[in-house]
């Protein structure tokens, strides 16, 4: 298996220098770009693509929702992880909204920093729990709920099984152990959820199954 391959976007050298040094420590990474701006970054992009971006939410020229934005739409493969300071709850989630797969305070010990990137490498998604309760519900809340019953009319009941445990955060293949289908199978079932919820990422299944009452927050 191959390194997962990095870049951050971020206009402040001392913390780009502080999180090269936690994630050269790690074997299972590469570093292949390194941007001070998101405008910078997509230049960067048509000739290195990235697994992974640590992505800076306020950057001068092209901020990180701005380039969230531009990467999601030319790049969807790529993952987005925000970098985030204390008190920014409205960056976040707008970030969230830009297709975002997660987000980390920018003063997480290394041990996060690692395992935010492989989650959101392996499980396309990293949520910690400040962004679990509090940032998810505030998605909800922005978001009219509509009528359940017709909003769930075109979902058949094992593809409602499926987004209960995605939205519980089992990965594709503890899903598939657990009701008795192929890993292929449920990576299907996932793909058709987002379609139908026409979700960028995990947020927005969440908010998906908390204005169904899917789920229960």
């Amino acid at each position: 298996m191959g390194k997962i391959k990095l870049a951050i976007a971020d206009d402040h050298k001392i913390f780009r220098n502080g999180l090269k040094a936690t994630l050269e420590d790690c074997a299972d990474f590469d570093l292949v770009l390194e941007a001070s701006n998101g405008k910078q970054l997509t230049a960067m992009l048509t000739d290195i693509t990235p697994d992974v971006i640590l992505m800076d939410i306020k950057m001068p020229e092209m901020d990180g929702i701005q380039t969230t934005t531009y990467v999601k739409q030319k790049y969807k493969q790529i993952k987005v992880l925000a970098l985030s300071m204390f008190n920014e709850d409205k960056y976040i989630v707008d970030m969230m909204k830009a297709g975002a797969s997660g987000y980390l305070l920018k003063n997480a010990e290394p041990e996060e920093i690692i395992e935010a990137i492989s989650t959101v490498y392996y499980k396309d998604y990293y949520f910690n729990e400040h962004l679990s309760i509090t940032l998810i519900k505030q998605l909800a809340g922005n978001n009219p709920a509509g009528d359940a019953a017709h909003s769930l009319a075109d979902f058949n009941e094992r593809e409602i099984e499926v987004l209960r445990l995605v939205c519980q955060e089992y990965s594709n293949q503890e899903i598939a152990d657990k009701i008795c289908l192929s890993i292929r199978t449920v990576e299907g079932y996932r793909a058709r959820l987002f379609e139908k919820t026409r979700s960028k990422n995990l947020v927005g299944l969440v908010i998906f199954a908390i204005k169904t009452g899917i789920i229960n927050v």
